[in-house]
């Protein structure tokens, strides 16, 4: 057995981005800020963000440009899949 489930709250580092794929569906994409205090070896504060790039599909997609704006705070489930692209 296994399971894919991520949990992330943070911060919309921006507006949502919506689009349309060529089948008319829709597709919206946005940034989620985490942010994570520690000390260092040194002793010194520090603090670390972490951005997570969020895709979201069909009515959720729509809801989500609707009612998410930059600044506010959310809490996003799902799955984790991995990008693959070739570099230029």
């Amino acid at each position: 057995m296994s399971l894919n489930r991520a949990t992330v709250i943070g911060y919309l580092g921006g507006d949502p981005e919506l689009r349309s794929l060529p089948s008319g569906q829709p597709v919206v994409t946005f940034a989620v800020a985490t942010d994570e205090a520690f000390v260092d070896k040194q002793g010194q504060k520090q603090e670390r963000v972490e951005w997570h790039h969020v895709v979201a599909f069909g009515k959720l997609a729509e809801t989500c440009k609707e009612y998410l704006k930059k600044g506010r705070q959310v809490y996003v489930e799902g799955r984790l899949r991995p990008r693959e692209f070739e570099a230029k």
